[in-house]
């Protein structure tokens, strides 16, 4: 396993929810502390079923994972990857094929330190404590620059992370520029809320003011990040419509319509 730290190493701070522990509560995880817990509990007053879009985020990622893989997809590039859990992308893309490279990237400190016990056999998974925000930092990286070949295709993966950043920080260019950096053939892979309900307008308030982001954008917003890119069938849809494995219900719950999720190709 490939790793950075820098200054980084000790700096999780344990008195405001972080992203990647809030996820990994819903998750149900034990790698949080009690204010990502109470956030996820004022979380629930309002979408009761935030532990299933958890999961139904979780079940998106395996299926287009295997979707990239089927397309020749053998390295990945997983921004805003949160806490490691089970059937992180690794797992699902070596399964299907032991040659895949993969490339965490997350801004939270704890995400370096369990990935070092998770990872420390596996040589072709790294972990860059970094933030996404800044893709020539990334795509500079060594573990990233060195680990990854960018003159092939690579499976850009920003699965439930755009939500987290705000309109002023350009989440369009920030895709962009991941974008640019990889050759034709590569993808675009990315989950995100949407304000698909009344319920979801009233999370976005609660997200935003206890965790300070959390934008719950419209379908026509979410698709946008996909301009000029091939979208795949069957375009951006509330993730459990995303190439279902088993049978899905007629109609939605609110849950099921909180995330939203499509991939697409570079011509």
């Amino acid at each position: 396993m490939a790793e950075t730290s820098d200054k980084w190493e000790n700096a999780v701070d344990t008195t405001r929810p972080s992203i990647a522990r809030a996820y990994d509560v819903v998750l149900r995880g034990k790698d949080n502390f009690e204010v990502d817990r109470a956030f996820v509990r004022e979380i629930v007053k309002v979408i009761p079923e935030i532990y299933d879009v958890a999961t139904y985020n979780r079940q998106m990622l395996g299926r287009g994972v295997r979707f990239l893989i089927d397309q020749g997809i053998r390295q990945f590039l997983d921004l805003g990857s949160g806490l490691p859990t089970v059937e992180n992308t690794h797992q699902v893309a070596q399964r299907a094929n032991p040659e895949s490279r993969v490339v965490y990237v997350d801004n939270d400190p704890m995400v370096l330190a369990h990935g070092r016990a998770l990872l420390a056999a596996d040589e072709r998974t790294a972990v860059v404590t970094s933030d996404l925000r800044d893709p020539a930092a990334i795509l500079g990286d060594k573990a990233v620059e060195g680990f990854l070949d960018l003159d092939q295709p690579v499976g850009v993966m920003l699965v439930g992370i755009l939500h987290h950043l705000h309109d002023s920080e350009d989440p369009r260019g920030i895709v962009e520029a991941y974008m640019d950096a990889v050759p034709s053939g590569s993808y675009l892979f990315i989950t995100h809320f949407c304000a698909s309900s009344q319920e979801s307008r009233e999370a976005e308030e609660k997200y935003l003011a206890l965790l300070g982001t959390g934008r719950f954008r419209s379908v026509a917003e979410i698709t946008a990040f996909f301009d000029g890119f091939e979208l795949v069938d069957p375009g951006v849809v509330p993730l459990p419509l995303w190439r279902p494995e088993s049978a899905v219900p007629g109609e939605l719950t609110v849950g099921q319509r909180l995330m939203f999720g499509g991939i697409a190709r570079k011509a």
